[in-house]
């Protein structure tokens, strides 16, 4: 008894957090009328695609989704490359300076956003990048997180195997990527799907930077749905396009999510 009981309040703890989700997903479906009532229907009565038809109406998905993938995929590419290099060095390499310039790296991460988002703004508009891709990228090629978890994880790899393939006459870019890298792949995926959720989700830089409605990303695009949130026979609308803005991010975890509980599970047992 005692082992059904853990089991069924694992499965609850794990259905729990998906209930936004399906909350989410069931309120896109429902007719306006049917969002008024109360207590609410834990399931529409009538299933309506209305909502969707709206969105797609008023939201340029097309465009911004485009737009999303740009900013996101760029931005988890360089963190990757940056993430991977300076974490390899920083593990490796003995110089002066090293370990102080590590956690003053480091301590940069505990800086609230917020904070560093006027200098950035200064930074991009006097580079004359405001209102470009690349003005929202620029903060965005290399990340204090990325560089710790990078070089945490390049401690782990075995000084011999480097020195072998120094050796065998391997440069130091063909170890990095054909000896450590290969070592570091869950820690890499892992990084990756970190990196691009929160480079899909972000809004406050975008929103800083970006002034043309053609070059917004979808989370930005759907603040065009702002007027149908001032009521509630119109949160079908909402929902439905948060929904289609959340479907990207989705499909990354499902594709990586074998390797990225691999990597849990091993440094749990670690």
């Amino acid at each position: 008894m005692a082992r059904i009981g853990a089991v069924a309040g694992l499965a609850a703890a794990a259905v729990f957090p998906l209930f936004p989700l399906y909350w989410m997903f069931i309120s896109s479906l429902k007719s306006p009328a049917e969002l008024g009532e109360i207590p609410p229907t834990w399931w529409p009565r009538e299933l309506t695609f209305d909502a969707y038809t709206t969105v797609f109406d008023v939201v340029p998905f097309g465009s911004a989704m485009a737009n999303s993938v740009l900013i996101a995929g760029v931005g988890t590419l360089s963190v990757l490359v940056t993430s991977i290099g300076a974490g390899y060095v920083f593990a490796k390499y003995r110089f002066r300076g090293r370990d102080a310039l590590f956690w003053a790296l480091v301590g940069t991460m505990f800086l609230p956003p917020i904070v560093t988002l006027v200098p950035l703004y200064w930074m991009v508009s006097s580079l004359g990048l405001a209102d470009s891709y690349l003005g929202v990228l620029l903060p965005w090629l290399a990340n204090p997180f990325g560089i710790f978890l990078m070089r945490q994880f390049c401690l782990d790899v075995p000084d011999e195997l480097i020195d072998a393939a120094r050796v065998d006459g391997a440069g130091e870019l063909r170890i990095l990527w054909t000896v450590v890298v290969p070592l570091l792949r869950p820690a890499v995926v892992t990084l990756a799907v970190f990196a691009f959720v929160y480079y899909w989700n972000s809004f406050l830089w975008p929103l800083s930077v970006l002034q043309s409605d053609d070059k917004f990303p979808v989370v930005l695009a759907l603040s065009q749905l702002l007027s149908y949130a001032t009521s509630v026979r119109y949160q079908s609308v909402v929902m439905a396009g948060a929904l289609v803005a959340s479907i990207p991010t989705i499909v990354v975890f499902l594709l990586t999510q074998r390797v990225f509980i691999q990597n849990i599970s091993r440094t749990g047992v670690k």
